[in-house]
Formats: C-alpha cells, structure tokens, sequence
C-alpha cells in the first residue's frame, strides 16, 4: 500500500456514503465503479487527497480513504473466521510483537493476524505460517499478497501439521490459532528460544483448560495468564451520550507464557487452587 496521503493506482479505496455503508475495491487505471446512482471513473481518483470527497455521475457522494488493517481485513474473503482487529491488536501487544522478532504462526485462517503480526515485525523480522488446509492457505495468501500488493519476502507459508514441522530454537515468538493447541505445547518449547513468548487464541473455555494445564505440565514454562477482551463503541450526539446496543462481546480468550531456561525448574505456584479445581477427592 502506497502511504503518501493520495491515491494510486493499485491502491485499495474505501469509499462511505452519508449513512455509514463501506465500499472498496483497487483503484485500476480504466476501470469505472457503478452504483445504483451513476458512476466513478477509476482515472478520476489517481492523484486525489484521502479524505476527499467523490461524487459519481448522478451526483452520490462518499468519502475516500485507504482502508485502515481493521477495515480490510473485516472486509477481505474468508475462507475461515478470522482473528477480530480487537484480539490481532492484543495479540501483537501481550505478545510483544517487536520489529525484528521471529514469529512461529500456526492457524493461518484467511490471513487477518497474519497481516498484523509480518507489519510488526518489520522488514527485519520474520513470520513462518503453517496451515493445514490447502483451501484456507490458498484464500490467506491472496489476502495478504492483496493487501501488500505483493508477497512479503520475510513470510513463509507451509501446509501441513505444525506437529509435523521439524523446528529448532530460532522463534522469539510463537502464536497458535488452532483446535487443539495443548498438542503443540511441547513443540512450542523447541521452537522457542529463552524468554520467548507462547500465545495461544483459543474459542471455548474447555480448550483454554487443557492448554493451560499442558503448559504447567510441561515444565518449560511460567504460569500461563489468560485474558478477554470485549469492546462496546459509544453514540454521542450532543449531550445524548449512551453504549451502542451492538457491541463486539466474546470472540476468544488469549493464554499465554513465557519459555524458560533450558534446566530452569519453574517456580512452584503459591496460591492455593480453589476447591473442586481439579475434580472431587475421594476421600
């Protein structure tokens, strides 16, 4: 994407009319854009501002900028669910997700943290994706290619198991997006080097149980912290301020831990587990 405040060719439009609807498409020398009133003529928008407005032959108006990373990948093609903007933004955050990081990813979906994760890194970093589903892999790569108007030369995809992946300690960083991440607990402690960061984006709270039980039983690893977010957008409209009724509530949990040094027993936990935690005693 071209970042110089105008337009391109080749670059991705979001255009919003009076109520809030969302179009985009590239803008591509020759091209036109209908609508039910008239029509833009893709040659008009090269050169223009962002934040400008376009009318098309009929007189409808709408707004023009380039998409932010929320607004295209809520509007990209799925092939699977993606990772919500709010959770891809925590991800790269709790994660620490640093230019020049080497992130292990394993879930690729149709490409949304995929996105955030290889414009964290940076050009000095590097993102390894594995997907076992050649159909999900396939619509992930077009996505990403889209948005980057080209193949990141940092990122490399695998279809395939990541249990089958043959790794060594080179990943700052590993990011799973899977049914059952408890199974890759123990890859996760090859892949990571000291102090690297395990994260896990799971939906249920069965799924959060066994990871972070597979994480203490492994033994390479701090006591696992979980969290959710949930995000509620407001109306204001003078002194008429209140919560939408909409709001983005539960879409996954985040676990995650830290990989100690190779030998390094962790530290055992302090506080008592609450009665029941682990089943009735037979007493």
């Amino acid at each position: 994407m071209s970042n110089q405040g105008y337009f391109a060719a080749g670059d991705r439009i979001q255009l919003t009319d009076p109520k809030g609807k969302l179009y985009s498409f590239t803008v591509t020398p020759g091209k036109e854009w209908h609508t039910h009133k008239g029509w833009i003529t893709h040659d008009d928008l090269i050169g223009m501002p962002e934040g400008s407005v376009v009318s098309t032959t009929a007189g409808l108006k709408f707004t023009a900028f380039k998409p932010l990373l929320a607004d295209y990948v809520l509007t990209m093609p799925r092939g699977a669910t993606i990772v919500y903007p709010k959770d891809a933004a925590m991800i790269v955050g709790l994660a620490d997700i640093y230019p020049g990081a080497r992130v292990l990813e394993a879930g690729v979906g149709s490409g949304a943290l995929t996105i955030s994760l290889l414009r964290a890194v940076g050009t000095q970093g590097s993102v390894h994706s594995v997907e076992r589903r050649p159909d999900f892999a396939e619509n992930a790569l077009s996505n990403v290619e889209n948005y980057f108007v080209t193949r990141p030369s940092n990122w490399s995809l695998t279809v395939g198991d990541l249990q089958d992946q043959e790794v060594s300690n080179e990943y700052d960083r590993v990011i799973l997006d899977m049914l059952a991440p408890w199974e890759c607990v123990e890859l996760a402690a090859t892949a990571l080097r000291p102090g690297g960061v395990f994260m896990a984006y799971v939906a249920t709270t069965t799924q959060l149980s066994v990871t972070a039980e597979a994480i203490k039983a492994d033994g390479r690893f701090t006591e696992p912290e979980s969290s959710e977010t949930i995000v509620r957008g407001w109306h204001h409209e003078g002194l008429a301020v209140r919560p939408q009724q909409r709001m983005i509530g539960h879409t996954g949990f985040l676990i995650q831990s830290r990989r100690m040094a190779p030998g390094v027993e962790v530290l055992a936990r302090r506080r008592r587990p609450a009665k029941g935690a682990y089943g009735v005693s037979e007493d």
